[in-house]
């Protein structure tokens, strides 16, 4: 009978609530409805609670409302079909209202039909069950979604311009309208009718909801499963209470505003996402240094009226800091800086705390819940922010839009900048400002053409190490001050381009200026010197692809006064030429057999060189070693002062304290070519070391220089840092061979240039030991430790040539190797010719030549048994080679190994000398007689090279033990 009575019951709250929907009933016949089921035949719901039969009903009747509202108001509202731009903004918000609307009917049509199944079974089904309790937070969501919608609507008179366009309609649907309202008089307009039609049920609802939510809480035990659920149910519904009643608030304020102001003013402010927090006609400030005759706080930007004018500020880009006094506090955006004062300190304190609580509601992008002020924590908003601005001032940025960190109104930290030219930063920033490394790409005016900037920055310009590719295919690597290049660096052009050079010196305010060498693709020659302007002025030497080499004194890119001009063949010029290399003027020429020729010097057309002076064919011979082995440049370039560039980025490095932040400013770093990444596009992209490294790694080479003081430690120490390319003093090992072999490889391979090279080679060596002797300091005072004396000129260079300079050599063996080849060219080829006669020697008559003890030969003695002469008894021995005359042969490899590395690319200098060192290890306990290596042939092999030996000179004693 129950389960009959149930099932009963079940259908006709159904059928009931399916009847409203279909064929609406006036309140009389829904209230009688209602009486029914709370009569004594609903004897399942007195089984249960009457707060949850009394939720039943509520649910019911908020259903059939909304389902009503649906068919009476939206549906109508929804067929109008604007033509203006404004109109369509205002109906999508009807849309989407009518979407939330369908959304809340169908959430509360669960809730009706979880009530139902518990009221018909009480026994199994819980009361957490109920959809009101297990999915409170999903009803909430519902129910915010709809609030948002209905109060951008009210915001925007969406309601009231809608009926415009449908008067005479809504007119006859007055009466209608009035079934949803209650306490209203007819007499108002329909908008508002329209308004409030939407409003009141939803109000009405929610506030019984709360009130039935409560009286259940307080029927339900302590210790009953769902007490927690109800308790936050109830929580829930409290807060949405206090949150609609504040979203509709502001939506009817922000309403009322529209019509305080002008259409400019409007037409600019009047968005649904407005919302109006606080107006300076209730609570008046003023702004200084601004002007504004009204100021409007919203919940996501203030603004400041003056005349017709708006000016309008991001919250999320609004910094709020106290003020001198009670009445005033600062406010701090991208472009400006204002403060707002109060007539009182009561004035001051609400305009504060609402500017306050909107920006950090701003930053959270979700509305304070249940009121403004109550959201999560922290409620000051986070000085470092993340967004995007565009600048609209005068300046660098103007137009430009900066996306990334922000801290107290300024870009700081990562960000992205872009101008509408095309132009693009992308880096660190501070306080505004470019600092740090950045990526910039500037457009060029032909097609797909950029200049390329990877640099470090300061203060708005480049400053520091950098890498700029640009769009007329050069690529710099070097140093900039202030924008411009300055100190060192390498300006380097493509092969293909009309003019190609490479320049590796100094530069100064993005001149050449200082010491610096260049490169001339076109004319196949390599100036080494000095520079002015970008200009060549003062000292120079120029090396030809020819092998013509010359020297003098420059001034405006012109060589003035005498020079000397030393040729291929060995000839010597003394006197002024051009830069064709044409005589002109008086000079001398020396010719390679001693015959000078002295006097005036000229050329003309058809003429050729003609001369006017004393030929001397009586001269001596000269000395090989004077115009062939002349050396240029000793004297004229100090070689302390050559690369101060380089040295002295280091040097400000030490002394800053090798700060990690500071490593790749100072001393540079590697970034991929833009070239190779133009065909993905990938143009803001830099493979470099990550600087957020460079701080540990400097404390543990620090650290590492401390532990290796000892003499032997010391020297694979350095060792491992000059050959490790992060570390500082392997860059500038690195840097250095850069410069060298500008210099010294390729055409500058001139044989008149090795003594330059060897001082330059020494002087390195200094610097670099300088460099060891500051790192170290730094160590020391890092770890509060006194730091060491500095060092007499005699200890140091101890050091340096006992230390260092072995460490350094290798490094530049390539570029002296084929210095010194290039200087004793004729000796070589003598020596050379020497040993090829003496190669042709067999063993026994080149051993006789070298006057060898004959009983040291590697010979053996064969006895004849044949071809004996008649009578003969005796017998007869031959020798024979043991080695089948390949001693000499083997030797000579060996030599040729250790002399032309080039020969044998795994010989380097160090294997060398470790295989020289072995052969004369064994030879000198032969020269001494010894008697332990009596019983050793004296020919043994190389465990190197494999070639044989001989380990005994014509002067030793040694005497093999007989047999």
């Amino acid at each position: 009978m129950g389960s009959l009575l149930s099932s009963e019951v079940g259908w006709s709250w159904a059928f009931w609530a399916y009847s409203l929907r279909r064929h609406p009933a006036p309140m009389a016949a829904i209230r009688s409805n209602l009486a029914w089921f709370s009569g004594p035949e609903s004897g399942t719901l007195a089984m249960c609670s009457p707060e949850e039969a009394a939720l039943l009903r509520l649910e019911e009747v908020f259903s059939a409302t909304l389902s009503r509202i649906n068919s009476f108001v939206l549906q109508p509202l929804l067929e109008a079909e604007p033509s203006d731009p404004w109109g369509r903004e205002c109906l999508q918000l009807l849309q989407q209202l009518h979407r939330s609307s369908q959304q809340l009917w169908e959430v509360t049509e669960e809730s009706l039909h979880s009530l139902q199944e518990r009221l018909r079974h009480p026994d199994s089904i819980s009361l957490e069950s109920l959809l009101l309790l297990h999915s409170a937070d999903r009803v909430l969501q519902v129910h915010l979604e709809y609030i948002e919608s209905y109060t951008s609507c009210v915001a925007v008179q969406a309601f009231q311009k809608a009926v415009k366009r449908r008067s005479e309609y809504w007119q006859g649907q007055r009466k209608a309208l009035q079934q949803f309202l209650s306490g209203m008089s007819s007499e108002g307009s329909v908008g508002t009718a329209l308004v409030q039609a939407l409003r009141q049920p939803l109000t009405h609802h929610v506030q019984q909801c709360v009130l039935l939510l409560l009286s259940l809480r307080d029927t339900v035990g302590e210790s009953h499963p769902t007490r927690e659920l109800l308790v936050h149910t109830v929580t829930i519904f409290g807060n949405l209470q206090s949150f609609m009643r504040q979203e509709l608030d502001q939506a009817m304020a922000t309403q009322a505003l529209w019509h305080t102001l002008s259409s400019r003013q409007r037409d600019v402010l009047c968005t649904p996402a407005h919302r109006l927090l606080q107006d300076s006609q209730d609570i008046p400030v003023t702004v200084t240094p601004l002007r504004a005759e009204r100021v409007l706080l919203f919940d996501d930007a203030l603004v400041l009226l003056q005349g017709h004018s708006v000016h309008t500020f991001d919250l999320k880009l609004v910094w709020v800091e106290p003020g001198q006094d009670r009445c005033m506090f600062h406010l701090l955006t991208p472009e400006e800086e204002f403060s707002l004062c109060s007539k009182d300190p009561q004035g001051q304190v609400a305009w504060q705390w609402k500017v306050t609580q909107a920006v950090c509601q701003t930053l959270r992008r979700k509305k304070d819940f249940p009121v403004l002020g109550a959201g999560l924590e922290p409620s000051e908003p986070p000085t470092c922010r993340c967004g995007a601005y565009t600048f609209r001032a005068e300046g660098r940025f103007s137009q430009a839009t900066y996306e990334g960190e922000w801290y107290g109104g300024r870009p700081h930290g990562k960000g992205t900048l872009k101008w509408p030219d095309g132009r693009n930063h992308v880096g660190d920033f501070c306080q505004g400002l470019e600092h740090g490394f950045g990526i910039r790409l500037v457009p060029q005016a032909s097609e797909d053409k950029f200049d390329c900037y990877k640099c470090h920055w300061r203060e708005g310009s480049m400053c520091g190490y950098g890498i700029c590719e640009y769009s007329t295919s050069e690529v710099y690597k070097g140093y900039f001050q202030e924008g411009l290049r300055h100190g060192f660096g390498v300006l380097e052009s493509t092969p293909q381009t009309p003019q190609p050079c490479r320049y590796t010196g100094h530069w100064e305010r993005g001149q050449r200026s200082g010491y610096g060498v260049q490169d001339d693709g076109d004319r196949g020659e390599r100036y080494i010197g000095m520079w002015q302007a970008d200009q060549r002025h003062g000292p120079g030497v120029v090396v030809t692809q020819a092998g013509v080499c010359y020297q003098g004194t420059f001034q405006a890119d012109k060589m003035v006064g005498p020079g000397i001009l030393l040729c291929e063949d060995d000839s010597l010029y003394e006197g002024t030429f051009t830069r064709d290399l044409t005589f002109v003027g008086k000079g001398k020429v020396t010719f390679p057999n001693g015959f000078t020729l002295e006097g005036s010097f000229g050329s003309g057309a058809g003429r050729g060189l003609h001369t006017q002076g004393v030929l001397d064919t009586a001269a001596l011979p000269p000395d090989p070693g004077s115009t062939r082995k002349r050396q240029l440049g000793l004297g004229v370039f100090p070689v302390e002062s050559r690369w101060q560039g380089v040295y002295g980025p280091f040097q400000d490095f030490v002394q800053a304290g090798c700060p990690g932040d500071l490593q790749e400013a100072l001393l540079g770093f590697h970034v991929q070519s833009s070239r190779e990444l133009r065909k993905s596009q990938e143009y803001l992209c830099c493979e470099r070391t990550h600087p957020e490294d460079h701080a540990g790694r400097m404390e543990d080479i620090l650290e590492e220089l401390l532990q290796h003081r000892a003499p032997e430690a010391l020297q694979q120490c350095l060792r491992k840092a000059l050959s490790n390319s992060l570390h500082p003093l392997g860059k500038l090992l690195r840097t250095l061979m850069l410069t060298f072999q500008a210099t010294y490889s390729g055409i500058g391979a001139n044989k008149h240039l090795q003594g330059l090279a060897q001082e330059e080679v020494k002087q390195h060596a200094q610097e670099l030991w300088a460099a060891y002797r500051g790192l170290l300091q730094v160590a020391l005072q890092c770890k509060g430790q006194a730091p060491e004396e500095d060092q007499d000129a005699e200890a140091r260079d101890l050091q340096v040539h006992r230390l260092m300079l072995p460490l350094v050599l290798p490094s530049f063996y390539s570029e002296l190797f084929t210095l010194y080849l290039l200087l004793h060219e004729r000796e070589d080829s003598l020596y050379s010719q020497g040993i090829a006669n003496l190669s042709l020697f067999p063993d026994t008559k080149l051993l006789e030549f070298l006057d060898v003890q004959k009983h040291l030969w590697p010979l053996k003695d064969l006895m004849l048994t044949t071809n004996q002469p008649p009578g003969d008894r005796l017998p007869h021995f031959t020798r024979y080679s043991l080695v089948r005359d390949a001693c000499f042969l083997s030797a000579t490899e060996c030599l040729q190994k250790m002399i032309y590395p080039a020969a044998a690319p795994r010989w380097t200098p160090g294997r060398s000398w470790r295989c020289w060192r072995g052969h004369t290890g064994k030879l000198r306990p032969l020269c001494r007689g010894c008697s332990a290596r009596s019983t050793s042939c004296p020919w043994t092999t190389c465990c190197r090279c494999s070639s044989t030996w001989c380990h005994v000179p014509k002067s030793s004693t040694w005497e093999p033990r007989s047999t």
